[in-house]
């Protein structure tokens, strides 16, 4: 699996342009993953010498990433100024509920269980389609 993982917020607290302290068992995961077969691509808005920062803090722990703010697949391809990383995972501080603790992530990676959204956490989505039920929106600023 291909595995994009910000930096500020996710593999250290956010202290930008410095670099936070490391959240608990980050980097600890972040090797397992990568001795599992999985390939970490470090996705991050760090640019520069902030950048250079962030992969020589990981390599230091022992986490080499597979691509630095690119996937190396497409780079090869000739796919030089891609906009966005390609990724089967994101794993960033700003997900939508957060951001789990690294053990969990790895656990739910392991076990096939990750989920960028859980459908039941959302019963209205897609009521529009069955005429029993009345349309109603998740998003608060829609018409009812």
């Amino acid at each position: 699996m291909i595995i994009a993982v910000d930096f500020d917020g996710t593999i250290v607290e956010h202290r930008y342009p410095r670099i936070g302290k490391e959240r608990p068992y980050a980097t600890e995961t972040l090797k397992k993953l990568i001795a599992d077969g999985h390939k970490l691509i470090l996705w991050t808005v760090r640019e520069g010498e902030t950048l250079d920062d962030a992969v020589a803090f990981c390599h230091d722990r022992g986490v080499d990433f597979w691509g630095v703010n690119c996937n190396p697949d497409e780079v090869r391809k000739g796919n030089k100024e891609l906009r966005k990383v390609e990724a089967d995972l994101y794993i960033d501080d700003t997900n939508l509920g957060g951001l789990p603790e690294w053990p969990q992530i790895y656990e739910k990676i392991q076990k096939g269980t990750i989920r960028e959204i859980n459908p039941e956490d959302f019963p209205d989505v897609g009521a529009e389609t069955d005429s029993q039920k009345p349309r109603r929106s998740i998003w608060p600023w829609a018409k009812k």
